[in-house]
């Protein structure tokens, strides 16, 4: 294996003794072997040099959507972890959301099978009941056993309770970790976007910040009365942070995570009824907006995500009311966060997650495995399609103005940049 040396490279990495030193790394078969203010280039050596080159710990996004097995048009495996890596991401958890559904060990060890090799490394997720259809409980333990890292059905909320309580009960046998997506879907009925004056006035059907913080309300509950860990995905809503604020409080294992969108955009964008927009949970107002970053900083909301959801045109460019949820997130994730958070905050939360899927850190020392991720934090553009490496264009950032860029990564003794 080629040695690797990355010159000038500041690092930020909280856990390193190394931490906010521009220096070289030397990377000898997947494993960092020296790091120093100037180092010899060895022979045969592969050299990075960017320009304003910062390097983490390899960032990782625990809610990502490819399609395959079934819906191969709108992204494959090995074309979405490349896109991934090209985006700094070494880590990706992916959704169950394919047809079939990633509901038994042997979708598990498919999924696993196509994703080696690669320089991003996937992690499955498994459906927690059978087909995501919320009545009967899937193969957990089986599927843990296969190589899933938490189990939950993609933006289907569990409607019936018991469910919920037998699952949080059963995966804490072998330590397993639920995700449970929050929405009454009486409450939601055939809402589109988020209730309010915005809704009013563009004559769209409304979902009430209710419908969510309901569900939140409940499952908190049964944790309580359960015990086991809880990972609530996606939340959008001020009244979600209050309750998870409260839970953490009462000592409960609960975290929960905030999509990019929801942190950069709010429902004004709707007046051009773009269904670019149409996301699950909806886009909510301003005042929302500033909450979910308040409590990224203070540290009540553990992680961030893309919530990457690639889309085929036949699904995406229709009537507003007709066309499915979801963006594209990957490609933009970096550089669109940079523009609303402070860069330290925004590398700790596309890090620190792993934790809570129980994955290993590779923090940035001597001896340590190489996982780390490439950017500049202060190149300043505008999201264009030229940025859109998927399959799927289907980008709620176009337009967007960005704050830095993700280079690339070096992962699993490869290098993407």
């Amino acid at each position: 294996m080629t040695p690797v040396l990355i010159k000038q490279a500041t690092i930020l990495d909280k856990n390193s003794s190394f931490h906010n030193q521009t220096v070289d790394i030397k990377i000898e078969n997947g494993i960092i072997t020296e790091i120093a203010k100037e180092i010899a280039t060895p022979e045969n050596a592969t050299v990075v040099e960017k320009e304003n080159l910062h390097v983490s710990q390899g960032w990782f996004d625990s809610s990502v959507s490819f399609g395959e097995p079934g819906y191969e048009d709108r992204e494959t495996i090995a074309n979405g972890l490349q896109v991934a890596a090209k985006s700094g991401f070494t880590t990706i958890a992916l959704q169950p959301n394919s047809t079939p559904i990633i509901d038994n060990q042997s979708y598990i060890k498919f999924v696993l099978d196509k994703a080696k090799d690669q320089a991003t490394t996937l992690f499955p997720i498994g459906a927690l009941t059978k087909n995501s259809d919320g009545q009967d409980l899937a193969e957990l333990f089986d599927m843990k056993n296969a190589g899933a890292i938490a189990f939950g059905d993609y933006n289907k909320a569990i409607q019936d309770a018991n469910i919920q309580k037998i699952a949080l009960q059963y995966v804490q046998d072998f330590d397993g970790l639920v995700i449970s997506y929050s929405q009454d879907n009486s409450l939601k009925g055939k809402g589109v976007v988020n209730e309010g004056i915005a809704s009013t006035r563009l004559g769209l059907k409304g979902i009430p910040t209710l419908s969510e913080e309901l569900h939140i309300a409940r499952n908190l509950f049964l944790l309580e009365y359960t015990g086991g860990k809880l990972h609530i995905p996606t939340i959008s809503t001020q009244k979600a942070i209050q309750l998870i604020k409260e839970a953490k409080a009462k000592g409960l294992q609960v975290t929960c995570s905030v999509t990019v969108h929801h942190l950069v955009l709010n429902e004004e964008i709707l007046s051009g009824f773009d269904s670019r927009y149409k996301v699950a949970p909806p886009l909510r107002d301003e005042a929302t907006r500033k909450a979910l970053l308040e409590a990224v900083i203070d540290g009540t909301i553990d992680c961030i995500t893309s919530d990457h959801n690639p889309l085929d045109i036949e699904h995406k460019k229709l009537e507003f009311d007709m066309a499915k949820d979801g963006t594209i997130g990957l490609e933009s994730a970096f550089g669109a966060l940079a523009t609303v958070l402070p860069l330290e905050i925004v590398i700790e939360k596309l890090t620190s997650a792993k934790t809570i899927f129980g994955l290993p850190q590779n923090k940035i020392e001597v001896n340590s495995t190489a996982e780390l991720t490439f950017f500049s934090p202060k190149t300043e553009g505008t999201f264009t399609k030229e940025n859109i490496l998927s399959k799927s264009k289907n980008s709620a950032f176009l337009g967007q103005k960005t704050k830095g860029k993700a280079y690339g990564i070096f992962n699993n003794g490869k290098l993407v940049i």
